[in-house]
């Protein structure tokens, strides 16, 4: 299957970057390329950008979208969440600039092979990196019936989510659920008729629950922002597009202690705590696409994005 994507916010993130023709920028996933190939665009052979995604196959798609571009480019097959060791095997100490697109690929949804979309039977997969051991198949059949309903709870703000994680295991005891479909059903048998009628498909927030605990999208995020902010050159600026209130709440949490690490009560004069701003944050509230990317690209209606530089 041909790798497709339509990068989210793109004008907006990488011209909020400030590139500077001969700097060196992360894209911490870069997917099929789209806003890495926008990024090495506004660079010279002087500049270098540094790829990073997890799925092979968005990378295999990215060197062919850059294959023609003037700068240096390196593909690196990871985590963005391992950025520091990323740079180090680069002998990179600081870079200019970074842009994180959290969102799940077009690609990946539309694959039905890897299992991430409710809309289409497959095997319970939904691995961003397709070389990890663990699967959706584990977290469905194995996981006990109060950790699938904290999963769903927390990660799928999903209401509904004790019923959810009680039929699943009720179902599983007469046989292994290995499919998006068998999956699906359950979801909709637990979820009372009438609340299935009102607001999305019912199986779209316990899908992203499963899905965020498989990749582990949430439990190092705040690490891995805190680290990107820690990596940038003065001036550097640093762009992250989120999806769902989870991720946009660790991200703005992130920024906001960075851009203000004062521990001293509001009641003293002056701070005493000896701690300094390391960022400036560029957005006070979150960029979201216009009119016209929503009416091009639906998918990307729950997209923010927010932007730091670095003092």
């Amino acid at each position: 299957m041909e790798f497709k994507h339509t990068s989210v916010l793109p004008e907006e993130s990488v011209d909020n970057l400030s590139i500077k023709s001969n700097g060196i920028y992360v894209d911490g996933t870069t997917g099929g390329g789209g806003h890495s190939r926008l990024i090495a665009d506004k660079l010279s052979s002087e500049g270098r950008l540094i790829a990073i995604d997890r799925d092979k196959d968005a990378l295999d798609a990215a060197n062919r979208n850059l294959k023609d571009v003037k700068c240096r480019v390196d593909f690196v097959h990871s985590n963005y969440t391992e950025i520091k060791s990323v740079l180090n095997n680069l002998n990179i100490s600081k870079i200019d600039g970074a842009l994180l697109d959290l969102g799940v690929s077009s690609f990946q949804l539309d694959n039905e092979q890897r299992g991430f979309s409710y809309m289409k039977d497959a095997p319970l997969d939904m691995r961003m990196d397709a070389e990890d051991d663990f699967s959706a198949e584990d977290v469905v059949n194995v996981y006990s019936e109060k950790d699938l309903a904290r999963i769903i709870r927390e990660y799928g703000e999903e209401k509904w989510a004790s019923r959810i994680a009680k039929f699943i295991v009720k179902e599983r005891q007469s046989g292994r659920i290995e499919t998006t479909g068998q999956l699906v059903e359950i979801i909709k048998s637990a979820i009372p008729a009438g609340a299935r009628r009102e607001g999305p498909h019912p199986a779209k927030r316990t899908f992203q629950a499963i899905r965020i605990e498989v990749n582990e999208e949430l439990s190092r995020l705040k690490k891995a922002v805190g680290e990107f902010c820690e990596v940038l050159n003065e001036g550097g600026r640093f762009c992250v597009i989120s999806f769902h209130s989870l991720e946009d709440r660790i991200v703005k949490e992130t920024f906001n202690e960075k851009s203000n690490p004062c521990t001293c009560p509001k009641e003293f004069p002056i701070c005493v705590c000896g701690k300094v701003a390391e960022i400036k944050k560029i957005t006070r509230k979150p960029m979201t696409p216009s009119r016209e990317e929503l009416e091009n690209n639906p998918r990307s209606r729950s997209s923010k994005l927010r932007i730091i530089e670095r003092i």
